[in-house]
């Protein structure tokens, strides 16, 4: 599996690659400068279980903000430069734990030598970035359009200008919001290169859209070993990518922990609103740190059996519904109190 061999980097107090778990990303969508509110944003996400945040550093300010939000935060901070390098060098003396740049756009050798030169003072790592929508017009015009093989090129050619300037604490990310394109350099990438890879599927879209891309995309990807850090680009509440993210990582086994909600998808059976009642069970099992599966079911004749591969359930019907646990009927409930009984177990359980 590639990504039990990949180089082990330290972010911060956290690492990646060599096999260490996946770990989760978002970015920031607040303006850096404004310290209260990024920090009130990354705390959230914190709390929704982000384990790598990145921030926006296009100004002095911002940079000189990452020294302040640093003090309030808990997790690695990532300083997202374009452009400008001596925002990347400003943000390593703000104590950014990684930084992200394209050597492509922030200046000729010696500006990306400045850089490396700080990051090697103080060991921070970089992540070498290269997106479909910014590929160069000469690999463009090699591959006859943009490729996944003329991704791979221009991070490997990215990722040589650092080597060649003596430097290897390096993080890869090849984005694309094609995602069979993102799936294709991923897989040319990884049989190239022992770095860690930042995989993500760029520009996905909203919250339904986003969702169904990401889900595709890093599930393939994943699935093949590829991957030690993950981030789910979604146009909306930062929290929500945390939230995909920990459920594909969960999907495929690659993170256990947090309860797992599986519901029937209804029929002319259900004699209870139970769309509106497993939207509220996702919402309520947030709160509680179990690593089991609950069942919210429809119908009281199929319910109890439907639901024997979960450890609790409820299967609601006209005026009373059923607890069950492991497939077995423990008692009737009357309707209204089903999410209060189940809480009730959630608290309780051992």
């Amino acid at each position: 599996m590639y990504r039990d061999h990949t180089r082990v980097v330290q972010i911060g107090d956290r690492k990646i690659g060599g096999g260490n778990p996946i770990l989760i990303q978002s970015m920031t969508n607040t303006k850096t400068e404004d310290i209260e509110g990024t920090v009130k944003q990354i705390l959230a996400l914190e709390a929704a279980g982000c384990e790598i945040i990145r921030c926006t550093v296009p100004t002095i300010e911002a940079a000189r903000a990452v020294k302040e939000i640093k003090k309030q935060i808990h997790i690695p901070l990532v300083a997202d430069i374009h452009f400008d390098y001596k925002m990347a060098i400003a943000a390593m003396e703000n104590g950014a734990d990684k930084i992200r740049i394209n050597p492509g756009n922030i200046g000729g050798k010696e500006k990306i030598k400045a850089v490396v030169d700080t990051a090697r003072e103080r060991n921070i790592p970089i992540r070498v970035g290269v997106n479909s929508g910014s590929l160069e017009k000469e690999l463009v015009k090699k591959y006859d359009g943009v490729t996944a093989e003329g991704l791979v090129e221009s991070a490997l050619d990215k990722v040589k200008i650092i080597e060649d300037l003596g430097y290897d604490n390096l993080v890869i990310s090849i984005k694309s919001s094609d995602v069979m394109m993102c799936v294709k350099a991923h897989e040319l990438l990884a049989e190239q290169t022992s770095y860690p890879l930042h995989v993500g599927i760029t520009e996905a879209g909203t919250l339904y859209s986003g969702n169904i891309k990401s889900a595709v995309g890093l599930g393939i990807i994943l699935y093949q070993g590829i991957g030690d850090t993950i981030r789910v680009s979604l146009t909306g509440d930062p929290v929500e990518e945390i939230k995909s993210a920990k459920r594909i990582l969960k999907t495929l086994n690659l993170r256990k922990g947090g309860v797992e909600v599986v519901s029937c998808p209804t029929c002319g059976r259900t004699q209870i609103d139970l769309i509106g009642l497993a939207n509220q069970v996702e919402t309520m099992v947030q709160e509680f740190p179990l690593d089991i599966k609950v069942a919210v079911m429809g119908c009281v004749v199929n319910g109890p059996g439907e639901a024997k591969e979960a450890d609790i359930g409820i299967a609601g019907g006209k005026g009373e519904g059923l607890l069950i646990k492991k497939g077995e009927i423990v008692r009737k409930v009357p309707e209204d109190q089903l999410l209060q009984v189940l809480r009730q177990e959630l608290e309780n359980w051992k």
